[in-house]
């Protein structure tokens, strides 16, 4: 773990964006050299370069790329390659901080720029022509002992942006192996300074803690340490149990973890509306929450499916503790009669025509969705009784 190769880490061997990379005096940093040593894919290329912004604009153009200033305020270039775009952003150093926005001067200070950063495994460089890491705060040791810590004094680092909080537990469920006891006392003395937060910020981060690969026991520490008793008291230990649970069936079922659900789990049921309004969830996440805890119904995991969906069904079937077997590799289908199919047979135009098509429906749901010769019978059934 002392370099990061083009042997293991191809994407870091692209001929544009080593190019680039030179022409930018810059290094990679970040979660791509994170990840690289880890040996895990990586999503997203940053780059940092002691050059201004307006420099950086020049020389992507110069390179023949697309330069987009989507945080020119803080530094940040997009520069946009054939294969991907890959973020620029000038060495930093903190002017003032107020847990939720920082102001920022720029600097040439590769080390300055590191001590800004939030925990040790993520203020990793690397050179892009030689794979040679720059390390300033032991990152490379915490990295090998699967230990997310704070860069400096922990309280500091919170107080300049309290979602250091939620940082610490989601990189610690992703990454962690043993706990950073400084880290994790300074999460929990501060905890309160999450209310200070957007909902929207929150409800990010807590979503992607809950599918990392030691969600469960993250989460129980979460709970055991009340964090989150000021922005989400409904999260106790009975949730935890409920967490627990639940992701054991997921595995069980070969379901991958789920975001939504797993969060439904956390919850009492009567608190998932007020929950997802607090947390500003999309329309369709919120009623998707609301919805998993109602039950898997009393017709059968398929008609589950076919009125709800495939989503909501498994939501539901896994939240209850019901097999989710009958929808494997099975797709809810149409049902093969129309309105009009009614109206051919001699049904008046109107609320009859809906009436017999629910009937039809509720049969043919209940007889395990035969084929249309069934469905003509029941259809030609129903007008006869109508």
């Amino acid at each position: 773990m002392d370099g990061m190769s083009p042997d293991t880490a191809p994407w870091a061997n692209r001929p544009e964006l080593v190019a680039l990379a030179e022409r930018l005096e810059a290094r990679f940093v970040g979660g791509a050299v994170r990840d690289s040593l880890l040996g895990i894919p990586v999503a997203d290329i940053d780059l940092a370069t002691p050059l201004s912004p307006e420099t950086v604009i020049d020389r992507v153009r110069d390179c023949g790329f697309k330069p987009v200033p989507t945080g020119i305020a803080h530094g940040t270039i997009t520069a946009v390659l054939p294969d991907g775009p890959v973020e620029v952003t000038t060495l930093r150093r903190d002017v003032s901080t107020d847990g939720r926005h920082a102001v920022v001067a720029f600097t040439d200070d590769w080390r300055e720029d590191a001590s800004r950063r939030d925990f040790t495994m993520n203020a990793l460089y690397a050179d892009p022509a030689t794979g040679r890491i720059f390390d300033y705060f032991g990152g490379l040791d915490d990295l090998k002992a699967g230990r997310v810590r704070f860069i400096g004094d922990p309280l500091q680092r919170i107080a300049e942006d309290h979602l250091r909080i939620l940082r610490f537990f989601r990189f610690h469920a992703r990454f962690g192996d043993a706990v950073d006891e400084a880290g994790l006392a300074a999460c929990a003395a501060r905890s309160n300074d999450l209310m200070a937060l957007s909902r929207e910020r929150i409800a990010a981060e807590l979503l992607k803690l809950l599918v990392a690969a030691r969600a469960v026991p993250v989460v129980t520490l979460m709970v055991e340490h009340g964090i989150f008793r000021a922005v989400i008291p409904e999260i106790d230990a009975d949730g935890v149990a409920r967490l627990t649970v639940l992701a054991e069936r997921e595995e069980a079922a070969g379901i991958a973890p789920d975001a939504i659900r797993r969060l439904a789990a956390l919850l009492p049921p009567q608190a998932a509306e007020p929950v997802g309004a607090r947390l500003k969830l999309s329309n369709t996440d919120r009623k998707r929450l609301i919805a998993a805890t109602a039950g898997p119904g009393d017709e059968g995991p398929r008609a589950l499916a076919y009125r709800t969906g495939m989503v909501g069904a498994v939501d539901r079937l896994l939240l209850a503790g019901e097999s989710i077997e009958p929808l494997r590799d099975w797709t809810p289908p149409a049902l093969p009669l129309t309105g009009g199919a009614l109206v051919e047979r001699g049904i008046s135009k109107g609320p009859e025509v809906a009436r017999l098509l629910r009937q039809v429906e509720t049969q043919w749901i209940a007889e395990g969705f035969p084929d249309t010769a069934r469905v003509n019978q029941l259809a030609d059934a129903a007008v006869a009784q109508a």
